[in-house]
């Protein structure tokens, strides 16, 4: 079994998700963390006593291996790595709400301390296309910030749809790829050539390789940290996680299995790698939040295949002798039911669970208005042909229900061969529902499994019953295709929930969830389409739908929607009026610090000199000042996260009038937006989300 080679007792809690390592004086690895208070410690046991404090460096009172660097701020974020192009050692990078300092920790000395108005959430070192110099890359409330060495902003992008549930791949600032989950993405961890690790808010973890998802699984608990190392010597790494009730395990890349699995007493804080005993072989390092810090090292050859313990073998025997058993009972089913399937033994059979051979599972998804006792809905209706009933139904969708799983389980009294389940998908993707239904007679005691999958298209939740008063959506897009009318149809039949199909590609449905209409048409000589709806989420989904359906890499449009762009406007005005709110009260926080620090030093001449009438009199005025102060600073906060409020919803606009263009010409549109609001030019702005270019 696989066992930690060292363990630490580090008298410092540690922040989750805040763990780094870093050579800072180029040879000696730290383990470097965020820690309560505003600080951060760096453990370095390879040079104890020549260490000194200084400047915001500070040595730990409670452990002499380990030095406190004082941020005075929350700490969201930090890394280590090579930032200069020259240094010998790794800096150190903290990232706060609104700040990032880029600190040299082996000659105590700041390197550069930057404001980031949109706040740092997440970072990373490296290099980034034709960029000579490494840089820091900070993913704050809106965009992504490139700084080097010297601090100054070198790359700058928008960072859209980060609460869409979206894994994005960039090359550089281009937008490559888009693979849609279901929750949150928390971690991403590169494994191996185009493969790589993921982890989401709702205990999911898994691997993709490009856009293909080879596996997943789900946990009650949170994954903490994912960390690529090759822990079993086999050459290929594993995905090694933390989670939140202390757990590490370790899991083939290629199929998810646990191949290790330890326990911490507390939640796990980070999970990285390093030579922290300094004899040339590499370590993974845990840590948790209450301080524990365990290494492991790769497994030797003699070892490869028994990682696990002895305890954790046997609860696989035991697993497996339980299902053996559970096999075995369910095969004296199969043969007590082969004996009683005679002639004149009918409720006898019923009771064993003997069904007519006919018998199967059918299911019909069908469409279901608003009524006043429910909610518009897609219905699911399970049934068998024959006199058998369904005892119970459970379903598996990805996305659809709470836990991701739903069970049906009628009263005794209610029992029959036909069960009806409401689905409501909360947004327009393909989901496949993994149905497993107990059939069996009206007084069975046992029952048969069925198990069946039936696919949820993507654009379900729309009705071809339209209302005749229904008022015509005023926003549109307009495209034009090289395929024939018959394609178009077919990708209608495949993407929409139609029982009976359609065979044209003029159509207009209602949507189940706001009610709008959405109309489709198509010129056959021009093959020209135009997408009316009010909807531009909507609308851009169906572009990307079926340019993926007809094979199409590029493609402009044309696009115009009165009421969002109108609010879009609304938006970008009140961001104006937000920067200069800010602006006014940066200004007026800066006089009153100033004033401030006058009114400290008079107040301490005062009473230096034994004035303790006007010592009085200054301190009550300080404290005046000092309240002051503190209100101007809730109205800064309040007006800089209404300001991040706006920003975002400027940046999800862009993201939604590039989703109107497949190719390049979303590439283009989305570059082009962004120059017009570095320019501060809404005309071009609005020209570009409606044409798709700049120019007449």
């Amino acid at each position: 079994m696989l066992v930690p080679i060292f363990t630490l007792k580090l008298n410092h809690k540690i922040n989750p998700r805040m763990v780094t390592m870093g050579k800072f004086d180029g040879i000696h690895p730290c383990l470097t963390a965020a820690t309560q208070a505003g600080k951060v410690f760096i453990h370095n046991p390879h040079t104890r006593g020549q260490r000194q404090a200084a400047h915001r460096l500070s040595q730990s009172a409670q452990d002499s291996d380990i030095s406190l660097l004082n941020i005075n701020q929350a700490v969201s974020c930090l890394t280590a790595g090579t930032l200069g192009p020259n240094t010998p050692g790794d800096t150190l990078l903290v990232g706060t709400q609104t700040n990032l300092l880029a600190y040299d920790v082996h000659d105590n000395a700041d390197i550069f301390y930057r404001e980031v108005t949109d706040g740092a959430n997440a970072i990373v070192l490296g290099k980034l296309g034709n960029i000579e110099s490494p840089l820091a890359i900070i993913g704050g409330n809106c965009a992504l910030q490139g700084f080097d060495y010297e601090g100054n902003d070198q790359f700058w992008t928008l960072l859209v749809g980060s609460e869409d549930f979206d894994i994005r791949v960039f090359k550089e600032d281009e937008l490559v790829s888009e693979i849609p989950e279901n929750e949150t993405v928390t971690s991403l961890c590169h494994m191996h050539g185009s493969r790589f690790g993921y982890a989401l808010a709702n205990g999911t973890v898994g691997v993709y390789d490009r856009t293909a998802r080879y596996w997943r699984i789900k946990s009650k608990n949170h994954a903490m940290s994912i960390h690529a190392f090759d822990l079993n010597a086999d050459g290929v790494v594993e995905l090694i996680t933390g989670w939140s009730n202390g757990k590490i395990d370790a899991r083939s890349d290629r199929t998810g299995e646990v191949i290790f699995k330890d326990n911490f007493s507390s939640s796990v804080a980070g999970v990285v790698e390093g030579d922290y005993r300094m004899d040339g072989q590499i370590q993974l390092i845990c840590t948790s939040v209450e301080g524990e810090v365990r290494g492991y090292l790769p497994a030797s050859k003699e070892m490869k295949g028994n990682l696990m313990d002895s305890s954790v073998e046997q609860d696989l025997i035991r697993e497996l002798s339980q299902r053996r058993q559970n096999l075995l009972l369910e095969l004296r089913n199969y043969e007590e039911n082969a004996k009683q399937a005679v002639p004149g033994a009918s409720e006898r059979d019923t009771q064993m669970g003997v069904i007519p051979a006919n018998t199967q599972l059918q299911t019909v998804l069908s469409v279901r208005a608003a009524t006043e006792s429910q909610r518009s809905h897609i219905e699911l209706s399970i049934s068998t042909p024959n006199e058998t009933i369904i005892r119970a139904v459970l379903i598996f969708a990805e996305g659809i229900f709470e836990g991701e799983s739903h069970v049906v389980h009628p009263s005794a009294q209610n029992l029959c061969g036909s069960i009806r389940v409401p689905i409501i998908p909360p947004k327009d993707i393909p989901v496949d529902l993994h149905i497993k239904a107990f059939v069996g007679g009206k007084s069975s005691s046992q029952f048969h499994v069925f198990e069946i999958t039936r696919q949820l298209p993507r654009f379900s939740m729309y009705d071809l019953n339209v209302e005749p008063e229904a008022p015509q959506p005023t926003g549109k897009v307009t495209f034009t295709i090289n395929d024939r009318p018959q394609r178009v149809v077919m990708w209608l039949n495949q993407n929409f929930l139609l029982l009976e199909g359609i065979d044209t590609p003029d159509v207009t449905f209602t949507s189940l969830r706001g009610g709008g209409l959405l109309t489709i048409s198509m010129l056959s000589t021009s093959g020209e389409i135009t997408l009316n709806t009010d909807d531009i989420d909507l609308a851009g989904d169906l572009v990307q739908s079926l340019a993926s359906f007809l094979a199409i890499e590029d493609l402009q449009a044309e696009a115009d929607f009165p009421t969002y762009f109108g609010e879009l406007r609304t938006t970008l005005t009140e961001v104006d009026d937000y920067h200069s709110v800010h602006q006014k009260l940066t200004a007026a926080i800066a006089d009153h610090s100033n004033h401030i620090r006058n009114m400290l030093v008079q107040a301490e001449d005062a009473r230096l000199m034994g004035d303790i009438r006007n010592m009085k009199k200054r301190y009550i005025e300080l404290y005046d000042l000092n309240r002051d102060l503190i209100n101007e600073y809730k109205i800064r906060s309040n007006n800089h996260n209404a300001l991040l409020a706006c920003l975002k919803s400027v940046n999800q606009a862009i993201q939604r009038a590039g989703r109107l263009r497949v190719g390049k010409p979303k590439n283009q549109v989305i570059t082009a937006c962004r120059d017009a609001i570095k320019n501060n030019n809404v005309n071009v702005l609005f020209k570009i989300m409606k044409a798709g270019t700049a120019s007449s």
